[in-house]
């Protein structure tokens, strides 16, 4: 029974630092654009430059 006096205030601490570690990301912006990146992993750049022609003297 004593061990809850201990357990009780880690675990609110820990939510507490769960909860600050959350809403510090979400104010950063690491939650602004979900499906950006995973679609640009997709588009392939197929503009690319076209390749000098070597010139033989």
């Amino acid at each position: 029974m004593e061990i809850l006096y201990l357990l009780i205030p880690i675990a609110v601490m820990l939510v507490v630092v769960i909860i600050g570690v959350f809403m510090w990301s979400v104010k950063s912006g690491q939650f602004d654009d979900l499906e950006g990146p995973a679609h640009r992993i997709l588009m392939d750049d197929d503009d690319a430059p076209p390749k000098p022609e070597k010139k033989d003297p």
